[in-house]
């Protein structure tokens, strides 16, 4: 299957939104604030690079998005690391929890 850049239907995005859940509130409060900012924007691409990412463990999911360690292996696609970048921005009035 070849991913796109096509913009995901509201269905695709609520179903992965979804899939983020996540048992450590750190994650989801991330999660939270990167639906927030780029929901209506995601597309294909990102869906792959988060669906890869929820695949780790939750301390594992922690340390990249606190830059503690970077992608290795499989995990190492230019969608994984695109999704990282967007998660890791803090944006203008973010509220630090």
């Amino acid at each position: 299957m070849r991913m796109t850049n096509a913009l995901l239907e509201e269905r695709e995005r609520d179903l992965l939104r979804w899939r983020c859940r996540r048992g450590l509130v750190e994650n989801d409060l991330f999660i939270e604030q990167f639906f927030a900012t780029y929901g209506n924007r995601l597309t294909q691409q990102h869906a792959a690079g988060l669906s890869a990412l929820m695949d780790l463990a939750d301390n594992d999911l922690m340390d990249l998005f606190l830059r503690r360690k970077e992608p290795e292996g499989q995990l190492d696609t230019q969608e994984v690391r695109e999704v990282l970048e967007m998660v890791r921005k803090r944006q203008p009035g973010a509220q630090s929890r």
